[in-house]
C-alpha cells in the first residue's frame, strides 16, 4: 500500500486516536527474552528499551519514570514524507506538551505524558483543520429538537468542565447542565430559540435564549452557549449568535441580553446594559451585563432585568 508524501495532504487527514491505557518506557534487562506485551522496541549501544502497558511493567516489577498516553496518527505516511513530524512536533511544543514520536511502516505514533493527552488530541485536531486541504463540511444551524437533548446535555458537561469565570475544573457536573435541564422543560422556553450547530452529522454547538423581562416588557435573556473543546475558536460559537441575532430580529423582538465577556460580547454590538437603564438582577455583574438592542428597540425601557425561573437564581 503507497503511502502519503504531501505535506498538506498528510495534515489534512492526521485522524489522531488515542489507545486505551498508559505506556511507559523501559531498560530491558540484559540477557532477558522478549516477552509478550512488548510494543516497540529501540536497541542502542547502552541496552535495550522497549515500550508497554504500564500494567505489565508493573507486573513484572520493571521500573520507569515516564508514563505516556499513545496516540496514533492513522494517515498512512509514507517512508520518504517530509515535513509531518516537524509540524506535529511543532504545533505540541507551542502548547507545551512534551511528545516522543514512534514512526511505524504505515503511522506515526506519539507518547505524550497522560495528563496531557486531551489537550494534545485537541492540537492535532485544530492542526489538521487549519490544513488548506482539509475537507470542510458544511456548519449546519437548525432548531433543537427533543433528540438532541441528551448530546447537548454532554456537550455542555464538555464545554463548562472549565469554569468560565475562576478558569479553573469543576468538580462534578458544571451548573450549566442542570441549567439547560430546567431550560427545556420551563414556561419561558422558546423552541426557534434554542439552537445547534450541527457539523458532518455531530452535534458541535448550542446556544439557547429564553423568555425575559423588564417590567412588562418581554425581552430574550441568552445562555448558556456551549461548544465541543477541540473546535471552540474555529468560528461556531459566532454563527451561533449571529443565527440568534437574526431569528430575534425576524421574530420582531426587541433586545437580547447576557451575562458574558466584556471583550468577545460586543462584536456583536452588545453594550453594558446599563447604559440603556437595564439593570443587571444582580449589581456585581456589572458591564458584564450586556444588552444588544435590535431593530424594533423602543426606547424608554428602564428597570431590573428578569431572566426565566431557572436562570433567576
Amino acid at each position: 500500500m503507497t503511502g502519503e508524501t504531501n505535506l498538506q495532504a498528510l495534515l489534512a487527514t492526521l485522524h489522531p486516536v488515542l489507545r486505551d491505557g498508559e505506556y511507559v518506557y523501559v531498560l530491558w534487562p540484559h540477557g532477558r527474552p522478549l516477552e509478550t506485551g512488548i510494543q516497540a522496541a529501540v536497541r542502542e549501544a547502552e541496552g535495550l528499551t522497549v515500550v508497554l502497558p504500564r500494567e505489565v511493567a508493573d507486573s513484572q516489577g520493571l521500573p520507569y519514570d515516564f508514563v505516556a498516553a499513545w496516540i496514533t496518527l492513522e494517515v498512512h505516511s509514507e517512508m520518504e514524507a517530509v515535513g509531518l513530524t516537524a509540524a506535529v512536533g511543532k504545533a505540541l511544543t507551542d502548547a507545551r506538551i512534551s511528545c516522543n514520536v514512534l514512526a511505524g511502516f504505515h503511522h506515526d505514533h506519539l507518547l505524550v505524558p497522560v495528563a496531557d493527552a486531551p489537550r494534545a488530541l485537541e492540537v492535532l485536531h485544530e492542526l489538521s483543520a487549519a490544513s488548506p486541504d482539509h475537507p470542510r463540511p458544511e456548519l449546519i444551524l437548525r432548531n433543537e429538537t427533543a433528540a438532541d437533548r441528551a448530546g447537548i446535555l454532554a456537550l455542555a458537561a464538555e464545554a463548562f468542565a472549565i469554569s468560565p469565570v475562576t478558569g479553573l475544573a469543576v468538580e462534578g457536573e458544571p451548573a450549566e447542565v442542570e441549567v439547560l435541564r430546567r431550560l427545556f422543560e420551563c414556561e419561558e422556553y422558546l423552541p426557534d430559540f434554542s439552537v445547534v450547530a450541527e457539523l458532518a452529522g455531530e452535534v458541535v454547538g448550542h446556544v439557547i435564549s429564553t423568555r425575559a423581562w423588564v417590567g412588562d416588557y418581554g425581552l430574550l435573556g441568552l445562555g448558556p452557549i456551549g461548544v465541543t473543546p477541540r473546535l471552540q475558536r474555529h468560528g461556531i460559537g459566532a454563527a451561533l449568535m449571529k443565527d440568534t441575532i437574526a431569528r430575534a430580529n425576524a421574530a420582531g423582538e426587541g433586545g437580547i441580553a447576557l451575562l458574558g465577556s466584556t471583550e468577545y460580547y460586543p462584536r456583536f454590538g452588545f453594550v453594558p446594559a446599563a447604559s440603556f437603564g437595564v439593570l443587571p438582577p444582580h449589581e456585581a455583574w456589572g458591564e458584564h451585563f450586556q444588552l444588544l438592542p435590535l431593530a424594533l428597540w423602543p426606547g424608554g425601557v428602564h428597570g431590573t432585568f428578569r431572566y426565566a425561573a431557572p436562570l433567576a437564581g
